[in-house]
């Protein structure tokens, strides 16, 4: 049975925005989401987006992945596969699995993109992480900046400076990839 995060999620997000002193207001300022979802977000009734989730933790200056481990802490050593914590973007219907132990030095994810689906994220998502992307199976187009990589099965990508990035599957079948990343 696959963990449900939302409501770690929530309380991770509260718990972050609240140790700085920041209003909701504020955090909306500063990530670009509305206030309105923020506070649905925290009380659970909503499942934040990848595009979301990836905006808030730029505001709060951690990388996404650091923001999800935070709400899935645990001390154990194995992440069993039916333990491991799965979330799946209501949007898009892109499913991120943490298989990595939490806590971590190395974190790995496994992502399914579907067809046609398109996920951005803000330069911040990637500022403070050294990131490796590895096609498992389909076709995955990732633009970094100005540059589009077109990666298929058995490609591995280092990403380069922090900069604005699309995850983009142009494929007819979803895309699988590993997300491989340390903290800097």
């Amino acid at each position: 049975m696959e963990n449900d995060p939302v409501q770690a999620i929530a309380t991770r997000l509260k718990i972050e925005r609240e140790a700085r002193g920041w209003s909701l207001a504020e955090l909306a300022e500063r990530s670009g989401v509305s206030k309105a979802m923020i506070s649905k977000i925290e009380r659970s009734e909503a499942s934040p987006t990848a595009t979301v989730l990836g905006r808030l933790s730029g505001a709060f200056g951690l990388p996404l992945s650091v923001l999800l481990a935070l709400a899935e802490r645990a001390q154990e050593r194995v992440a069993l596969q039916a333990e491991q914590s799965v979330w799946t973007d209501p949007e898009t219907g892109y499913t991120r699995r943490a298989v990595s132990p939490p806590n971590s030095l190395l974190e790995l994810l496994d992502v399914s993109l579907p067809s046609g689906v398109r996920v951005p994220y803000p330069a911040s998502a990637f500022a403070f992480q050294h990131q490796q992307i590895w096609v498992l199976s389909g076709r995955l187009d990732f633009q970094e900046g100005a540059v589009t990589h077109q990666l298929t099965e058995g490609d591995c990508l280092l990403l380069g400076t922090p900069a604005d990035c699309v995850f983009f599957n142009p494929g007819t079948e979803p895309a699988r990839y590993v997300v491989a990343l340390t903290r800097r």
